[in-house]
């Protein structure tokens, strides 16, 4: 056997290293605003911690853990049950509510939350009836409270764990359910002893996933005057004017994003979910007054987190007769889609770069770096608004502004307040999003066709452009789709970097809520609505299929 030629195998051996710059630079972006965070505390802010422990730390504190613990058994309870009546059962509606079910996610839980307020506040139609039935001093629950914030973003997050949960359902079978009963147990004791442990690592994601959400949230909180570290953040910046105490703020919230992430993978432990053969697959058919139960509660969910929400919003848009829709409306609209667009085309293309980089360098080898750059979506919109912000301010004042003063320019501030800034966080944010449409098309093609073109000659980026990226179209559809939905619903990370005139509708939603219009904000949340829903469908396509 010949040896290859020295030049040839230094560059077979180079040439996918190059590769490995894509996941890297993500990796990089996902840290900049974490470490510009962490060395936020080289400046303490004596005076302002001080105020915040004497004030308002303690409360902070507590909110942010009750809503925590909350959320979590709700959607915990929520999605599992669900899931388990439409993956192993059969009554009245169970077609239409496997994927009906997973509509809530197309409502961003700051819309339920106002909604929720304008129905049921003291001036809304069901506590004012409330009153004329049973008087002005009859009890009604406050719904401004922990318990409502949790009941909203229950109804807008379970869906993390019903997806991932009837999945795991689905891939169970009933052969093992079968064969415990038969060994005596009764049918609530072979769920909690047989099909709930199986199901845990995804039910212990998908809990993961909505604690993220609530951890994120700026919104519904804020709507509902429930301090967490999201609001502090806000009102740190806008209120004290103090980045530095902001960024510390930040600081906090990450270490509870930390710690979500650390309890997700101790609870997760090593547990695998095995296929079982189609035959152990036929449903349990639930009759008489069990089916008749089962479908009102599936149909109470739907009816509640997604049908009474869009049927107000609707009447809202028709009772104002779509007051606002005008030229500042088509501005708000223009400037969303801009942003929107922009940043899901940025992000797919590195999701592209470093999905076909980790195909070529192998997993083991890109592993940390693709992992790394993964966790941009754990990182809520104000920490990364944040980190980006200090992190640009100190490029502008150490760097720009002298090459300014070399050319006799006027110093200025360059980045922080640009467009870029903005674009940047959605992209580190929802760079996850857009890797796992494009991952999956790639897990679809065939390694043959790359080594049959690089045999012929072919360079690797001729090989992704002539031959990934047209079989890569769904895949790229998808992505962009799914990138540009999330990028339009994403509030916090809007409202502290968006540029000057730069209103989205996610904005026009919160300016119109925190003057308690519910009417007035009904135009532009109805629009996300209704933009939010062909995602939806798509993972529930998608969910179908596995």
């Amino acid at each position: 056997m010949s040896a290859a030629p020295p030049r040839a195998a230094i560059l077979a051996r180079l040439g996918p290293a190059r590769w490995h710059a894509p996941a890297w630079l993500m990796a990089a972006l996902v840290l900049l605003p974490v470490t510009v965070i962490a060395l936020s505390w080289t400046n303490a802010q004596t005076e302002i911690w001080q105020h915040l422990i004497e004030t308002q730390l303690g409360r902070l504190l507590k909110n942010t853990l009750v809503l925590m613990l909350g959320v979590g058994i709700g959607t915990v309870v929520l999605g599992v049950s669900l899931a388990w009546f439409t993956a192993t059962c059969e009554f009245p509606g169970r077609r239409w509510f496997d994927w009906a079910l997973m509509l809530p996610l197309a409502i961003p839980t700051y819309v339920v939350a106002f909604v929720a307020l304008g129905l049921l506040g003291f001036s809304g139609p069901l506590q004012t009836q409330w009153r004329q039935w049973f008087g002005a001093g009859a009890w009604f629950p406050d719904i401004r409270s922990a318990g409502g914030v949790i009941l909203v973003m229950t109804l807008v997050l379970y869906p993390y764990v019903y997806m991932l949960a009837r999945s795991a359902f689905v891939a169970q079978g009933r052969g093992l359910m079968d064969a415990s009963r038969l060994l005596g147990a009764g049918p609530l004791a072979s769920f909690f002893r047989v099909a709930l442990p199986m199901a845990r690592p995804a039910i212990v994601a998908g809990t993961a996933l909505a604690l993220m959400e609530s951890l994120a949230d700026f919104g519904a909180v804020a709507i509902f005057n429930y301090d967490t570290f999201t609001t502090a953040i806000y009102k740190s910046w806008f209120g004290f004017f103090n980045l530095q105490a902001a960024a510390q703020l930040a600081s906090l919230l990450l270490l509870f994003v930390a710690l979500a992430l650390y309890a997700e993978q101790r609870a997760r432990g090593s547990g695998r979910i095995h296929q079982q053969a189609q035959r152990n697959r036929e449903a349990y058919r639930l009759r008489g007054w069990r089916a008749l139960l089962v479908s009102v509660y599936c149909g109470c969910v739907v009816l509640l987190a997604f049908v009474v929400p869009l049927l107000q919003l609707l009447w809202w848009v028709v009772e104002q007769r779509a007051a606002g829709f005008d030229a500042r409306y088509a501005a708000l609209i223009g400037h969303t889609f801009t942003l929107a667009g922009l940043a899901a085309l940025i992000t797919v293309v590195m999701a592209v770069l470093v999905a076909f980089g980790q195909r070529l360098l192998g997993r083991r080898r890109s592993a940390l770096s693709v992992r790394l750059a993964g966790l941009g979506y754990a990182l809520p919109g104000s920490v990364l608004a944040v980190g980006i912000l200090l992190a640009f301010a100190f490029i502008d004042r150490q760097l720009i502004n002298p090459l300014r003063d070399v050319f006799g320019l006027a110093p200025t501030q360059w980045l922080v307040g640009s467009l870029g800034a903005l674009v940047l966080a959605y992209v580190i944010r929802f760079f996850s999003v857009a890797m796992g449409p494009v991952q999956s098309g790639l897990e679809r093609i065939k390694p043959n066709f790359q080594e049959a073109a690089q045999t012929l000659g072919a360079s690797q980026l001729r090989v992704l452009r002539r031959i990934y990226l047209p079989l890569l179209t769904p895949g790229l559809l998808t992505a962009m789709l799914l990138v540009l939905v999330d990028v339009m619903k994403e509030m916090p990370a809007t409202l502290l970097l968006r540029p000057f005139g730069w209103d989205t509708l996610a904005v026009r939603v919160y300016e119109m809520t925190s003057e308690g219009e519910w009417q007035r904000a009904a135009l532009p949340a109805l629009t996300l609505v209704l933009l939010s829903i062909p995602p939806v469908i798509i993972m529930v396509r998608k969910s179908r299929r596995r």
